[in-house]
């Protein structure tokens, strides 16, 4: 595997052309892309340095400042992606301070861990997918024709008697209130079965009408186990590969991991406790499970347990924590909700700026325990967002404001940015809409005069309702198609033309009734 993957070569990520691929899906906004651009430009020059100069120099976070639903959370989601990076979006309103219900601020960084993992996975199994289809074909060959003489292989032991007796709760020497599960650890029996293996189907179980005559097939099977190939099991290898024997039915056995409780620690006594239950189950082989599926369900299965059995665990591990530390991004919305507004006094604001004292270390930089190993946050880079009518960035702890030096001010949106979002980027409205009622050959056609009618009205909305910015524009046209979409199936195929007489008998009325349109727009 390359340091990065994925088809773009970092080097050519000039700040320019950043912009430019953000302007594909985000109109407007051109001091968030710069930023953006500049600090994802800056990551990339850091990684080229001599590792004494690369640990000094650590990332400039971001704030960004604006109403909802101008688009601070897609310009940073679609960043990452721009970057292959491990990226993760969390609400700032979801965590709190040890001793209050809520999640501890550091699962920010074990969700991105977790991302990072599932990111290197993947590419890690599209390297091994061929091998893996060529396994499954071997393994789905011996569930369709036997090889005589096969023994069953030892079983492994029968799943670990894990289960939850209860709960406790006590206080810790801080006197932080720690939760958790009680659990039973039982031993396992092991058994020593013998005989054939029950989870294959034979080859006589097939029909003579396949185009195969059992008694040969019979025949054929008592050449299995020489060097020559088994012309029956030639025969199956060629019905899979045209698709023949993909409605047939299968019986196999899959590796089905224990499910445990969802569980909320509080204190830092017992993190993790989760992953530790997991690793005990593990080390007792998990619980067998024999399932009837279609050949086509059983491939599926097989690819997906052979790939897994390919890819290195430890080296997939250690890639996604070099990723996460080296080019992560963590977004943290609604950082506005958790601030202090004026003098700080008693309350739940006390709250609010211990959720801000607890998500300091990890800005900072700190290394946080996953059960993939530690994880040191020191160059990760933190996007904030907030709308911040009510408060203000100021009303921030120092320590935390100091820890976004960029600061952006995002625009609202008018009329020109709503024309623009309906046509010119990538994912267009217009362009999602006439695609889905192209499913049911329903092909719709949006006139400019009717995209330009359509805008207005979410601008004079958004002016006389509460501002939610592009929001707005799926609403309102989820109420102009919802009598189309409705009955798109039984009038198909039929061509329709949005024009700008149609949007007004649609919205016009609604939009002018500000009783009404407070609650439909």
């Amino acid at each position: 595997m390359t340091e990065y993957a994925a088809g773009k070569n970092l080097d050519r990520l000039t700040p320019r052309e950043i912009v430019v691929e953000l302007d594909k899906y985000i109109v407007g906004q051109k001091k968030a892309k710069r930023a953006v651009a500049v600090a994802l430009r800056n990551r990339i020059r850091r990684i080229k340095l001599d590792p004494e100069v690369r640990e000094d120099i650590a990332p400039k976070n971001i704030l960004m400042i604006g109403p909802t639903g101008v688009g601070k959370t897609e310009i940073a989601r679609r960043l990452a992606r721009l970057a292959n990076s491990p990226f993760i979006k969390v609400e700032a309103t979801k965590y709190t301070e040890v001793g209050y219900v809520g999640r501890d601020v550091e699962s920010m960084i074990r969700d991105l861990m977790a991302a990072g993992v599932q990111m290197v996975k993947e590419e890690m199994q599209d390297q091994v997918n061929a091998e893996a289809e060529k396994r499954a074909e071997e393994a789905l060959l011996d569930l369709l024709v036997p090889r005589p003489g096969k023994k069953r292989r030892e079983t492994k032991p029968q799943g670990p008697l894990i289960k939850p007796v209860g709960t406790f709760s006590f206080n810790n020497d801080n006197g932080a209130g720690i939760m958790g599960t009680a659990i039973q650890v039982g031993i396992p029996v092991m058994r020593n079965p013998s005989g054939e293996d029950a989870s294959v189907v034979s080859a006589g179980d097939f029909s003579s009408a396949d185009g195969a005559n059992n008694a040969d097939e019979s025949a054929d099977a008592g050449n299995a186990g020489t060097k020559n190939a088994d012309p029956t099991r030639e025969k199956f290898r060629q019905w899979l590969k045209e698709g023949k024997l993909e409605d047939r039915t299968v019986e196999i056995t899959v590796n089905q991991n224990p499910q445990f409780p969802s569980m909320e620690m509080m204190g830092g006594g017992f993190e993790d406790l989760e992953s530790s239950l997991s690793g005990i189950a593990g080390f007792f082989g998990g619980t067998k499970k024999t399932k009837l599926v279609t050949v086509k369900r059983a491939r599926e299965i097989l690819i997906a347990e052979e790939a897994e059995k390919l890819i290195d665990r430890d080296r997939v591990s250690d890639e996604a924590r070099r990723r996460v530390e080296e080019t992560g991004i963590v977004f943290i919305d609604e950082i506005d909700k958790i601030a202090v507004r004026g003098e700080r006094g008693g309350g739940p604001d006390v709250s609010r700026e211990g959720v801000q004292r607890d998500i300091l270390p990890i800005v900072e930089g700190a290394r946080v325990n996953t059960k993939w190993g530690q994880v040191d946050t020191s160059h990760i880079l933190f996007v904030a967002a907030g709308a911040f009518n009510v408060s203000k960035p100021s009303d921030l702890i120092p320590e935390l404001q100091g820890r976004f030096p960029l600061r952006v001010e995002l625009d609202s949106l008018g009329k020109d940015d709503f024309l623009r979002i309906l046509t010119e980027p990538k994912n267009a409205l217009t362009k999602q809409y006439t695609d889905l009622l192209g499913t049911e050959k329903i092909d719709i056609e949006f006139t400019p005069q009717a995209v330009e009618r359509l805008a207005g009205l979410a601008a004079e909305v958004n002016s006389r309702l509460e501002n939610i910015g592009a929001r707005r524009l799926h609403t309102i046209m989820e109420t102009l198609l919802e009598e189309l979409s409705f009955e798109a199936p039984d009038i198909a195929p039929k061509k329709v033309t949005i024009t700008e007489q149609y949007v007004n008998e649609k919205l016009t009325d609604l939009a002018m009734d500000q009783d009404l349109g407070r609650y439909i727009l």
